[in-house]
């Protein structure tokens, strides 16, 4: 099986294949960003995964990668430290350089976010950096350790559980650690900051963020993410994040790009998977992007719409716009359009002017608000036309599918 053409190899600090993906929208990208993932988490963390998807829909192009010994990258977890994720961070510049454009925004999550900030002086084109529950000091992460970073000091060594799994960690890790002087390299980022912080966050203390933001020269902003939890589990607060970072980064790349990739075809649309999920699917129609999947309850992400809702979406949409492009050729009064669907499956037996009599038919029930200064007559005449758009009449006539395979890539 081949991986989705968003999925990439390059070499890293090691010089062994990091796994990464790169998610691009419809549109040429206003800009690219660089995503750094939390400690010991990979670049398919809910965070990483969410906020990246959410900017994409802002018009950004995302890399994220894992870093090295983790994730889908080869390498051995115990001979990397904080400055080879720093260095597989410019490793990653360097693909992204080559094969499309520089990063101009570095983001990082956790100790992702110390590693941007210490990348960032050999990121020349980077014009933006944004942290998320970053820790002013990487040696913060020790912390984490408990009693096992004594026994690493003392053996050289030892295995450590995190986040449920076993990692082997040497004191060159700690080390390293020690030897970072974060105070001097934030102060000389020259560099958009942007830090995100929860004052709930119980693994990373929001001190962190006081210390960050105090040591960096402006422009610098800070943004609180109130009862967000570190790792930020609530889609909410990573399409929060998403809003925040792609308004404020607007300020140092510039506008949206308008100009689509390549030709656009109307009336194509094509669907791919992304890779992200088990069903999640990336759609675009000319320079236009959507996104669908399936609800957790049935092994999906929950992180767009279902087929059957741009279902209802499609005859919502044609219903709305048929009865505003009528309503403007009379010349009535018509404020505002709010059409509701609901898909269901039923008994035929249950439908009383249904040609079908056995089994289950699909049943949508399609409720219409119409506002304005309308007579009755007017209104009666708007729900009549409602029936007549396109998308209703080809879901109530014939419809012929004619599917064909590709030729093989």
């Amino acid at each position: 099986m081949t991986n989705p053409p968003n999925l990439i190899h390059f070499p890293g600090a090691f010089g062994t294949a990091l796994a990464a993906r790169l998610d691009l929208p419809a549109q040429v990208p206003r800009a690219f960003a660089l995503f750094a993932h939390c400690f010991t988490c990979s670049k398919d963390s809910l965070a990483a995964a969410r906020i990246s998807a959410a900017l994409v829909e802002h018009g950004f192009g995302v890399l994220r990668f894992d870093f090295t010994g983790l994730g889908g990258s080869a390498g051995d977890f115990a001979n990397t430290n904080f400055s080879s994720n720093v260095a597989d961070l410019v490793a990653a510049t360097a693909w992204l350089r080559a094969q499309h454009q520089a990063p101009r925004i570095l983001i990082g999550h956790s100790l992702g976010g110390a590693a941007v900030l210490a990348a960032a002086s050999e990121i020349a084109e980077a014009a933006a950096v944004a942290t998320i529950g970053a820790p002013f000091d990487p040696a913060h992460v020790q912390h984490l350790l408990g009693d096992a970073a004594l026994q690493i000091r003392a053996d050289g060594e030892a295995e450590v559980t995190l986040a449920g799994r076993p990692f082997r960690i040497q004191k060159q890790f700690l080390d390293d650690l020690a030897a970072q002087d974060s105070a001097a390299r934030i102060g000389r980022l020259r560099k958009a900051l942007l830090v995100f912080h929860s004052p709930r966050d119980t693994y990373v203390d929001i001190e962190n963020a006081a210390r960050i933001y105090a040591a960096a020269k402006h422009p610098k902003s800070f943004v609180s993410l109130d009862t967000a939890d570190h790792l930020l589990t609530q889609k909410s607060d990573a399409a929060y994040v998403a809003a925040v970072l792609a308004a404020w980064a607007s300020r140092y790349v510039g506008p949206a790009a308008a100009t689509a990739t390549g030709t656009v075809t109307p009336g194509v649309v094509t669907v791919r998977e992304s890779g992200e999920g088990r069903y999640t699917q990336d759609i675009t129609a000319g320079p236009h992007h959507l996104r669908a999947d399936e609800p957790e309850s049935v092994g999906g992400n929950d992180s767009g719409f279902t087929p059957y809702d741009l279902l209802l979406a499609g005859l919502g949409a044609c219903t709305s716009m048929t009865l505003r492009m009528y309503a403007e050729q009379k010349k009535w009064p018509l404020q505002r359009v709010t059409v509701t669907l609901r898909h269901e499956k039923i008994h035929a037996k249950d439908c009383a002017d249904c040609e079908t009599r056995e089994g289950k038919i699909d049943q949508i029930d399609r409720e219409i608000d119409i506002a304005g200064d309308l007579s009755d007559a007017q209104r009666a005449r708007l729900m009549d036309i409602a029936d007549k758009c396109p998308v209703h009449r080809t879901l109530r006539s014939e419809i012929a599918i004619r599917t064909r395979a590709a030729e093989p890539r």
